[in-house]
């Protein structure tokens, strides 16, 4: 059943992938679309792209593959992309567009081409980004506020010795509408997580501990753990899994301009490079949505120029910050959200600089 739904979702993934924008939308960025110079003419698709890649290859900005890749929002179901296929470029009214090689070879007309239907039983559909790195972290993520955290259903009692992992059975006080089968996640509150502009509470960030599945129901409900990543103790909390959360990851600019800072990177790490996973101190409140992309930025440091010779000009002076690379919101909370670094081109930072690009 996993594999099952698994597969819906990657088909589901790449499928809104490749939807078009608006037509304003389209005017606005098509100023801003930048062939790389080094751009190949053709390219076969293999097992492990991702559209980002396959756009980085062409294009100076890859967040912006809409603007290449031709696609028809009329289209119920719009041609996917899939391993083996081969993408030409081609010119349309001055503009550049990715096609595939059999369309072109066929002479369509370009100014009616379509996409076509497609199906395909031995290959899924390329996504978006590598959502394999990254869908388990996306379920168990979260930012909440401690005192939400502290009125969810609790484990109260281990049915079995001091300590409980994967096979144990836990009783859970406080739970409502449970019925035997359903699914719960374990989670414990984590580090406080604070503004840097004002030093204002965002919330904590959630450990996901494990999941069970309900045995029976009552007063002290009986949950078995089918996984844990550590060990599940006495008041730790426990949510319903909802199903599969929506990854529609379309690559866009904010519709205003957004400034903020990294806070956090998953796992601790010092060091930030592409495909980790970091926290901003912005979120829906702020007009963050799932497909954003932002610039990265390291501030400029301060330096001292011992050969400066005007009072006026001064010593000490900033250097201009720097450009480190680009990231994609995929799950904006109320005040924070989660995003995946796409692109590093030198070390990025906890308080790293992000604005809209």
């Amino acid at each position: 059943m996993k594999n099952i739904l698994k597969s819906q979702w990657v088909r589901a993934i790449a499928a809104s992938a490749v939807l078009a924008i608006s037509a304003a939308g389209l005017q606005a960025q098509a100023d801003e679309l930048v062939l790389k110079p080094d751009h190949p003419e053709r390219y076969e698709v293999v097992k492990g792209d991702t559209l980002w890649d396959i756009s980085a290859m062409f294009l100076r900005d890859p967040w912006l593959w809409p603007e290449i890749w031709y696609a028809n929002p009329q289209v119920e179901n719009p041609h996917l992309i899939y391993p083996g296929d081969v993408l030409v470029l081609v010119w349309v009214d001055g503009k550049p567009q990715l096609r595939f090689a059999g369309d072109v070879e066929r002479g369509d007309d370009v100014e009616k081409w379509t996409p076509k239907a497609r199906t395909s039983e031995l290959e899924n559909p390329v996504p978006t980004i590598p959502f394999d790195q990254i869908a388990a972290f996306l379920s168990r993520a979260g930012v909440m506020d401690k005192n939400d955290f502290n009125k969810l259903p609790h484990i109260a009692a281990f049915r079995n010795g001091l300590i409980a992992g994967a096979g144990d059975e836990v009783y859970v006080r406080g739970l409502k509408d449970a019925q035997i089968g359903d699914s719960y996640r374990v989670i414990r509150i984590g580090n406080e997580l604070r503004d840097p502009d004002n030093n204002r509470s965002l919330g904590h960030e959630i450990i996901y501990v494990g999941e069970g599945t309900i045995q029976s129901t009552g007063k002290a409900a009986n949950l078995l753990l089918n996984d844990t990543t550590r060990e599940a103790s006495k008041g730790d909390r426990v949510v319903k899994i909802d199903t599969l959360p929506p990854l529609n990851f379309y690559p866009r600019a904010p519709e205003k301009d957004i400034t903020g800072q990294i806070i956090a990177v998953k796992d601790g790490v010092a060091l930030i490079g592409q495909y980790q996973m970091v926290i901003i101190n912005r979120g829906l409140k702020d007009g963050m949505e799932q497909g954003h992309v932002m610039d990265i930025w390291k501030r400029g440091e301060e330096a001292y120029d011992r050969y400066a010779n005007s009072a006026a000009t001064g010593r000490k002076f900033t250097l201009p910050d720097e450009s480190t690379g680009l990231l994609m919101v995929l799950k904006p909370e109320e005040k924070t959200s989660y995003a995946l670094v796409m692109d590093a081109t030198s070390e990025i930072n906890v308080l790293d600089r992000i604005t809209s690009p």
